[in-house]
């Protein structure tokens, strides 16, 4: 009968580590969420793409892919206040996300908006791929959280000065973030 116990126990006990491992990066036990945002083409661009944003701990990953920019440019990039992408401008998205009133500015200052992440860089072929941890918003809810907001690209650079907006000209690609 001892026999047995221990088996069962063995049993069980497999199982439950598998289970447990095959939870590994699907954001479950490991404490991580996730949101996505598909970026559409505004204001008669072609420019498009997707950003993923990852809560690590105290901090979000955000992953962009951005392609049709022009060859060898920057891009203003920001978390809008609005999840509304709806206007051919994208000017339905609303201000730079800034839940707690600071300047605007770029992430290395201590004051800025929770929603100014650096520029895009695009390569020769127009492409933006870029990664930037943010300290200042979640993915979880709560007031500082990118769910049900949007992301922009911009025609021009963010300049990290001009208030409120970094003077990083008009919305070429907009899209809504939702959790994953």
């Amino acid at each position: 009968m001892k026999h047995v116990r221990v088996l069962f126990g063995l049993a069980v006990a497999g199982t439950l580590a598998g289970g447990l491992a095959g939870c590994a990066g699907t954001g479950m036990g490991d404490g991580s969420d996730t949101a996505v945002a598909a970026l559409a083409s505004k204001s008669g661009t072609v420019t498009q793409g997707s950003v993923t944003f990852t809560q690590r701990g105290n901090t979000v990953l955000v992953k962009a892919d951005v392609t049709g920019l022009p060859p060898n440019t920057e891009h203003g990039f920001h978390v809008h206040e609005k999840g509304d992408c709806s206007t051919p401008d994208a000017m339905s998205a609303g201000g730079h996300f800034n839940p707690t009133a600071k300047p605007h500015g770029s992430m290395s200052m201590p004051d800025h908006h929770a929603g100014d992440i650096n520029n895009l860089k695009a390569d020769a072929s127009g492409r933006a791929q870029a990664s930037f941890e943010l300290a200042d918003v979640t993915v979880a809810p709560g007031p500082n959280s990118v769910v049900g907001r949007a992301v922009v690209v911009h025609k021009d650079p963010d300049d990290y000065k001009t208030q409120p907006t970094g003077n990083s000209g008009g919305r070429i690609a907009c899209g809504v973030i939702a959790k994953s």
